[in-house]
């Protein structure tokens, strides 16, 4: 059988996950900002074709 108390006292976490975090949350907001801009662009084209 496995002992869970053992094996949660051996686990370390990876590195390489912290830095993956970081990447994954200036990512999502890279992608906000490039979802605003093409939203404010998009009103700006469609309110000069109505002027």
């Amino acid at each position: 059988m496995i002992d869970f108390k053992e094996e949660l006292r051996k686990f370390k976490p990876a590195l390489e996950v912290d830095g993956i975090e970081e990447v994954i949350k200036s990512n999502e907001i890279k992608d906000m900002i490039d979802l605003l801009t093409h939203i404010t662009r998009n009103l700006e084209i469609k309110s000069e074709g109505k002027e």
